[in-house]
């Protein structure tokens, strides 16, 4: 089911400013049940578009539940929202389905992004290993790790992510809280400056 998530309280921002100059493609990575959904959800000033199917029975023992209780629903296309960052300045962020029977999607939503932004749930760190492996195959582009703060979730050190991760020194790190706009906002904002770094490029 594809639907636009919506209060019903009308949108007064579902057009961009005529004050924006530039528009950015941002993607929203990670493994199944890190948080892309909510992240996006969080800080987008229109209403996202989710492509969330219901979990049923085809999915036990394919996609595992540790760790994710309540979890009844999973993004099976992407997701998508739009944040202004300034006054000239947008992001539009796209996020990916996490199993890997849906990788194939990244190339196509991967073209023209600039960099990618991957949340990592700490509570199960070992389930992004293959994400960060598909995002360099796939992609090759610049990217920042969001690290998922959990409630009860355990706390590493930046050293210890980037050790286990095994990142490069200049890859920022940074803690976050999904389901904040102000949190979700920072992080993105993060993400930008890091990949304005690099050349300009387009990937595929």
């Amino acid at each position: 089911m594809v639907s636009a998530s919506s209060d019903g309280i009308a949108d007064h921002s579902r057009y961009v400013s005529p004050t924006v100059a530039q528009s950015v493609k941002i993607l929203v990575v990670g493994a199944f049940g890190v948080g892309k959904t909510t992240l996006i959800g969080s800080v987008s000033e229109i209403a996202p578009l989710r492509t969330e199917e219901t979990m049923t029975v085809a999915s036990v023992g394919v996609d595992s539940l540790a760790g994710l209780d309540g979890k009844t629903t999973t993004t099976v296309a992407m997701d998508f929202g739009r944040i202004t960052v300034s006054p000239d300045v947008v992001l539009y962020l796209f996020g990916t389905p996490g199993q890997r029977r849906f990788w194939d999607l990244w190339e196509g939503l991967a073209d023209g992004a600039v960099g990618a932004l991957v949340l990592v749930d700490p509570r199960r760190i070992e389930d992004s290993f293959e994400v960060f492996d598909q995002l360099e195959l796939r992609t090759g582009m610049p990217f920042a790790v969001a690290v998922n703060q959990f409630p009860g979730a355990p706390r590493y050190t930046a050293d210890q992510l980037r050790d286990a991760l095994d990142l490069l020194p200049d890859t920022p790190i940074v803690d976050c809280d999904a389901r904040s706009r102000e949190s979700s906002a920072a992080t993105l904002i993060t993400l930008v400056e890091h990949a304005l770094r690099f050349p300009a490029k387009a990937y595929a």
